[in-house]
């Protein structure tokens, strides 16, 4: 049977809020009519949903990621790693750009890691009674971990602790060191520094909210929002109003629960049981999305990453497939299951390895289940028909385009009308497109518009 027939059987529009995603299915002579509502920010948080669970957090804007800059009071230069890494620590520069800016690793609610901009750690040399500043080590340990102390004040006004307990000082512009043990924050201190927070770089996702609360309160906070945020009454209400599905996200430590790496939350996976119950209940099916994968596939806080950085590639594949082998092997015998979603928003990402993880995470599936369909996530930095061909030669895929009249001065300036308009033309041209006789089955997972 040709594209065009399926087309019409399986067509999920995701029209997004700013609270909530709810899809309509394109049901004309359809046997099969989906409508559905994506339960974001449940089991893989999204902080701009609910930025109240982030409250309670002590420096709750020095969370990981966070990209600040240091002054030095007394010489009103930048710390600046050198080269962008691999090389020494200076106090030489009148303007802050991405050499002068430093990605926040939080070890606790005043200790941090310093990533510079090629990703290496601030940290002390490593010669006996060294106490210069370097920016070499690739992985952060006890050497590269500093406190930064707020002044009562003026929180932005700081001093930095070294491991050894002395404080760093600026005392040339070629000179930073970690040896000062004075306690003054009167500007013409060496040790003082001004911080100036990159307010926009603040991510709010699941590793922020996690890491920032800790392990001691992390689990409460998490239980909480979980048994909350959707309870069975949800699942009871999207049925009785005509929906029939929903599209949960997740992250890839479900499948290490109860104990995933820190600083993730063991507990997900039964919630993410609990809700197969009740979709079964309600007559509901269930989409699983793969939201946040290993590495994290294109930097934004709903893929779970630590600090903004796309690392997601060839060496991610095992663990990433892994993840879906588990949840396909866990809920394959489930006539609930519609469908699983490989991964979510991939961005920046070289797509000869996206497919070759597509290939593989789509023959995980089929180890376990001949009937569920497998979603293929279109890259969104890339046209809309780069996984045409590629996703041709598989039985049951589904390619999921995301549109956003969005993030883009051009849509903002837009009028509703012009917004409506805008779709019948671009996007409803663009769709027709991806319909190709014989083709994948295709799917709208995002709508969003700014009006």
């Amino acid at each position: 049977m040709g594209n065009q027939f399926f087309y019409t059987n399986l067509l999920f529009i995701f029209y997004i809020s700013c609270h909530y995603y709810v899809s309509v299915a394109q049901t004309e002579n359809s046997t099969l009519s989906i409508k559905a509502v994506n339960l974001g920010n449940w089991l893989v948080i999204e902080g701009a949903m609910k930025p109240s669970l982030f409250d309670g957090i002590t420096n709750k804007d020095l969370l990981d990621g966070t990209q600040v800059q240091f002054m030095s009071a007394k010489l009103q230069k930048y710390l600046c790693a050198e080269h962008g890494g691999g090389s020494i620590v200076v106090a030489n520069r009148t303007k802050a750009l991405s050499w002068e800016t430093f990605r926040l690793w939080r070890v606790n609610e005043s200790a941090f890691n310093f990533r510079v901009s090629n990703k290496q750690f601030v940290g002390l040399g490593n010669q006996a009674g060294a106490n210069k500043l370097v920016a070499g080590s690739d992985l952060p340990g006890n050497m590269e971990t500093f406190q930064i102390v707020r002044n009562d004040g003026d929180p932005k006004k700081i001093r930095i602790r070294a491991p050894t307990g002395l404080f760093l000082q600026a005392i040339s512009e070629t000179l930073v060191t970690a040896d000062y043990e004075g306690s003054s924050w009167e500007d013409n201190d060496p040790s003082v520094f001004k911080m100036i927070i990159l307010n926009h770089t603040i991510l709010k996702g699941e590793y922020q909210l996690t890491n920032g609360y800790g392990p001691d309160r992390a689990p409460t906070i998490m239980q909480d929002h979980w048994n909350t945020y959707i309870t069975e009454d949800d699942f009871r209400f999207i049925s009785t109003n005509g929906l029939n599905a929903v599209r949960i996200p997740v992250g890839w430590w479900i499948a290490q629960d109860p104990t995933p790496p820190k600083p993730f939350v063991g507990g997900s996976l039964e919630i993410l049981d609990n809700a197969f119950t009740w979709a079964q209940k309600y007559g509901l099916k269930v989409i699983v999305d793969l939201h946040a994968v290993p590495g994290s596939q294109n930097g934004q806080p709903h893929s779970a990453t630590r600090d903004g950085y796309r690392e997601w590639g060839d060496s991610y594949i095992p663990d990433t497939v892994a993840t879906i082998d588990f949840l396909a092997e866990r809920y394959a015998d489930s006539e609930t299951l519609l469908a699983i979603e490989l991964m979510n928003e991939p961005q920046g990402v070289n797509l000869q390895s996206l497919k070759k993880y597509y290939q593989a995470g789509y023959e995980a599936v089929r180890n376990h289940s001949l009937s569920a369909y497998v979603i293929m996530s279109n890259p969104l930095d890339r046209d809309s028909r780069v996984l045409l061909q590629f996703a041709g030669a598989f039985s049951g895929v589904v390619i999921d385009v995301h549109y956003y009249n969005f993030f883009s001065d051009k849509f903002s300036k837009m009028n509703v009308q012009q917004n409506i308009d805008y779709i019948k033309k671009y996007r409803a041209s663009d769709l027709s497109s991806l319909t190709t006789s014989y083709g994948p089955l295709v799917f709208v997972g995002k709508y969003c518009t700014s009006t």
